[in-house]
């Protein structure tokens, strides 16, 4: 995200910035007014178009997820005011940011927004204390003030003992914490997250998600993180908002979305496997697109039984030298070894069916089954492991 600023008019950007301002008192405390971030409107760069219609909760972390290109990026910029609305309007806490109609558009250093950058742009030039002064001392507080302010969240962070190192003495995790300190010290209406990990090894990413998380719970506002990585967006987000090609695919909770996506990208980026298929709701039994059939649960919520997504977790699936018997669970296939690669402490097959499936299994299970690409071996899974939506 560049430092450019927007050069949209800005007819009534003193009243803004007076009424952003009030969300602080006299004295210095916070008087939030927690409504949250409303986002209703569209960005067009070019052939490209991102509408967004959100409405984050305070106190919660929604992880934007996406790939590349979907506009994830655009919206962490639009939100900070980087990026305008090209309609549409947002509001955080009741004060609009930016209204197109209204012809309102705070800029960027006047929005009461904090940003983490993935490469956490922190200052060389200043100590770690300078740093997470920097934003109040932008906004005119004095320079004694700003860095007792600093030295606070320095203890709070446990950064205390590094206040006087340069960012380069830093380690990545030190780094991503100053960087995370620099935006709360300015006691920030909303947070937004670009990437708050991917610039760390993954031994170190490990330790600082959970400190992250931990930081992260006790921030009263909104908080939006962009991520590429299904697990920290599981780990760290209350919510989960997908954009696939500038519009919103899909929303949920974190267990919501793994359990039941709703697109291909979404099943890929969580390790599912995800069909389409017609319903018989007599039998409870879904044809699959792709050729097959599954037994499914959730069959009775349906409305559209043309058009089905089903659900079934690699781990749900096992794998078979010969055909399971009458008692094994109802839904059995075959399938043909397509390829096998190492996850963590199992081994993922991939399986040619119909239909095709993602298995976890365990590296005995690889030598008992002498499982190989080409290997013939049939698959089950129970019902109640099977979701319809």
């Amino acid at each position: 995200m560049s430092a450019e600023l927007p050069s949209r008019a800005q007819s009534r950007g003193s009243d803004v910035r007076s009424r952003a301002q009030g969300l602080h008192a006299a004295n210095g405390t916070p008087e939030r007014r927690p409504t949250g971030l409303v986002i209703d409107g569209q960005v067009e760069r070019g052939a490209f178009r991102l509408d967004l219609s959100l409405d984050l909760a305070p106190g919660r972390v929604t992880g934007l997820l996406g790939p590349n290109g979907a506009g994830k990026t655009t919206a962490l910029r639009t939100i900070c005011g980087l990026t305008p609305l090209s309609s549409g309007s947002i509001r955080l806490d009741g004060i609009p940011l930016d209204d197109v109609n209204a012809e309102i558009f705070v800029p960027p250093e006047r929005r009461p927004v904090g940003v983490v950058f993935q490469d956490y742009r922190l200052f060389p030039h200043l100590d770690v204390r300078g740093n997470v002064a920097f934003g109040a001392r932008a906004r005119g507080v004095g320079r004694e003030s700003a860095r007792a302010a600093a030295d606070a969240w320095l203890e709070r962070l446990d950064l205390s003992g590094l206040a006087t190192r340069r960012p380069a003495e830093l380690s990545g995790g030190q780094a991503q914490r100053v960087a995370l300190a620099r935006a709360l010290a300015t006691e920030p209406a909303a947070l937004l997250l670009d990437e708050p990990l991917a610039a760390l090894d993954a031994r170190t990413r490990l330790g600082i998600r959970a400190e992250l998380r931990a930081h992260l719970r006790t921030f009263a506002g909104p908080v939006v993180m962009v991520t590429h990585d299904a697990v920290e967006a599981l780990v760290l987000a209350d919510d989960l908002v997908v954009i696939e090609g500038g519009r919103v695919t899909q929303r949920g909770s974190p267990n919501e979305v793994a359990r039941r996506p709703r697109t291909d990208y979404v099943a890929r980026l969580m390790g599912v496997n995800l069909y389409r298929g017609s319903l018989d709701r007599s039998t409870h039994t879904v044809e699959l697109l792709g050729g097959g059939r599954l037994v499914v649960t959730g069959a009775d919520q349906l409305r559209d039984v043309a058009d089905v997504l089903v659900t079934l977790a690699p781990t749900a699936v096992t794998l078979h030298a010969e055909r399971p018997d009458r008692s094994s669970p109802r839904n059995v296939w075959a399938g043909v070894v397509r390829a096998m690669e190492p996850l963590g402490e199992r081994v993922r097959v991939e399986v040619a069916g119909p239909p095709d499936a993602l298995v976890d299994v365990t590296p005995a299970a690889v030598a008992d089954l002498a499982l190989r690409p080409g290997s013939q071996v049939w698959l089950s899974a129970k019902a109640t492991e099977t979701y319809a939506a």
